[in-house]
């Protein structure tokens, strides 16, 4: 079994900043991609940055320039700075890992239990 647990959100101000943390647990045989979804109320999980094995980084248009994604293969960790932060950021933020477990020989995408982030005005 694999398992993703995240930390690392709260509630801040406008123009502050948080940083997530979310670490892979579990029987892994390789860690392809680490990242980050997010859903609003009443809107769909969108991407917010993921980064692959190799350091590749991908980002939603909304976080450039804001965001930074970083990640530790060793430890099968990600992480995410959010900085100038603003209310449209206001979600439930999720880890996501596309990993393949020593089980398998295929990648499989798990997803962490989610961690709200609010930003007030």
């Amino acid at each position: 079994q694999v398992q993703l647990v995240e930390s690392g959100g709260g509630l801040v101000q406008a123009g502050g900043s948080l940083r997530l943390s979310c670490a892979a647990s579990g029987r892994i045989f390789s860690n392809n991609a680490m990242g980050w979804y997010r859903q609003a109320p009443g809107k769909q999980r969108e991407l917010v940055a993921v980064i692959s094995s190799g350091g590749i980084t991908n980002y939603a248009d909304s976080v450039k320039g804001r965001f930074n994604i970083s990640g530790d293969n060793a430890k099968n960790t990600v992480y995410l700075q959010m900085n100038s932060l603003e209310p449209e950021d206001t979600a439930v933020y999720y880890c996501y890992a596309k990993i393949a477990p020593l089980s398998a020989r295929a990648s499989f995408a798990y997803w962490g239990q989610g961690t709200q982030v609010t930003v007030s005005p």
